[in-house]
């Protein structure tokens, strides 16, 4: 299946709009934002598709039991509903799909990326009840259900002597939507995490997400995916487009937005918004904004 397109200007401007109005509220929506991701990337995802991928997490949120309990019950309901009965999971495949990072595509399908099957459970959980976060370990993102804890005593199921697996096995409990709604134990965390970073877990790895934190790692994700695919540069200029958006983003972003016009053979745009970057970069990095201003005027030059 070949991966999906964008919108006509027009829906895709107002699509934007929305995504940056919802982005600054009080209290982002982040299965609306997620939707609205989608629907940036693709163009048969109307208003009507939009609001069905919303009805059917309310759905799947109506089918799990009344207030299970302890998080340890929490997570065995969902992974019986959306693991097993459902069938959400996802696979080393999935990585090479944009459709894996689109939330309407993740409902269809139900594969996807670890991040967005976790959106799948964080979404359906919050309309459940359930104390639920999302926790972004390096290289894999799974759910958290109980308490939080802080930054200094967040730790996973299976960090302690428990005889069920856990220091708090009634407090919180970590599991993986990729693998079905596993429960984590804390050797399984500290395997991620290792795998990923080659480094041992750090309990500031285990604090809540926020919202608009997710959804810049998916579109991050999605700019992994078209950098794979240079014939692709229109998805990675919507991500950027996009994460350029949310109110807290890493400032380097417009240098790579930039550079990336260049690439496509946008010179003077490319050009003008390296100058622009070159001007915020002067007050701390002299050197690094004549380099910059440097490859504006290379940019420039292709024009003659």
């Amino acid at each position: 299946m070949s991966s999906p397109r964008p919108p006509l200007p027009e829906r895709s401007a107002e699509l934007r709009r929305r995504f940056a109005e919802e982005a600054r509220s009080g209290r982002p929506d982040l299965a609306t934002l997620c939707l609205l991701v989608g629907a940036v990337a693709d163009g048969t995802l109307d208003e009507t598709g939009i609001d069905a991928a919303q009805i059917e997490l309310d759905a799947l949120a109506g089918r799990l039991p009344h207030r299970p309990g302890t998080p340890h019950a929490w997570a065995s309901a969902l992974r019986d509903l959306l693991g097993e009965r459902c069938g959400f999971h996802g696979t080393p495949g999935d990585y090479r799909r944009l459709e894996s990072s689109l939330l309407h595509e993740v409902l269809r399908r139900r594969r996807g990326l670890p991040i967005l099957l976790s959106v799948v459970w964080l979404e359906v959980a919050r309309r459940a009840g359930a104390p639920v976060y999302g926790v972004g370990l390096p290289g894999h993102f799974v759910v958290g259900l109980g308490e939080t804890g802080t930054a200094a005593d967040a730790r996973p199921a299976g960090a302690g002597p428990d005889a069920r697996g856990g220091a708090f096995p009634e407090r919180r409990v970590l599991v993986d939507p990729f693998d079905g709604g596993r429960v984590l134990t804390g050797a399984d965390t500290e395997l991620l995490v290792a795998g990923a970073t080659g480094a041992p877990l750090d309990p500031s790895m285990l604090v809540p997400a926020d919202p608009l934190d997710v959804v810049l790692r998916i579109l991050n994700n999605v700019r992994a995916w078209a950098e794979a695919r240079p014939e692709r540069s229109d998805v990675a200029l919507w991500a950027l487009d996009l994460s350029l958006l949310l109110p807290s983003r890493p400032a380097e972003l417009r240098y790579e937005r930039a550079r990336l016009l260049v690439r496509r053979g946008d010179f003077l745009d490319g050009a003008d918004a390296l100058e622009a970057y070159a001007e915020v970069v002067a007050a701390v990095d002299g050197p690094a904004a004549d380099r910059i201003r440097g490859e504006a005027r290379a940019a420039r030059s292709l024009l003659n």
